[in-house]
């Protein structure tokens, strides 16, 4: 049961970040890092870059996870060019976050790195 309430509250501690990582002006490294990792995390990308202002992102999509070997240069990955246009980059960012055990690991080292008070999140 303590599981549960663990998940939702990584997932809603989330959210809130996310709903609070829009500024009116210039938009910080640190939270588009965050922008971006959650990004690739969801669509499983090489590279993300995202235009605030013309409400794209463009990745690059790794197509085939069994070609790559961390211990080499991967020059030849299958990769597929995506340029994605978003309506309220606040709810394309919740709907990339996934509810599984490796996915919620993930949220909560954000979540560590990214918030300001120590919280104890444990996955």
């Amino acid at each position: 049961m303590e599981n549960l309430s663990l998940r939702g509250r990584i997932l809603s501690e989330l959210e809130s970040l996310i709903a609070q990582s829009f500024p009116k002006q210039k938009i910080p490294q640190k939270v588009v890092k965050l922008h971006e990792a959650l990004v690739k995390k969801h669509y499983n990308a090489a590279d993300v870059s995202i235009d605030y202002h013309r409400r794209r992102i463009e990745m690059d999509i790794v197509m085939d996870d069994c070609s790559y070997d961390p211990t080499k240069v991967n020059t030849n990955l299958p990769t597929l060019h995506a340029n994605l246009w978003f309506r309220n980059l606040g709810d394309f960012l919740k709907s990339c976050l996934d509810k599984d055990n490796r996915s919620l690991a993930f949220y909560a080292s954000l979540l560590k790195s990214y918030q300001n008070n120590e919280m104890m999140l444990v996955a």
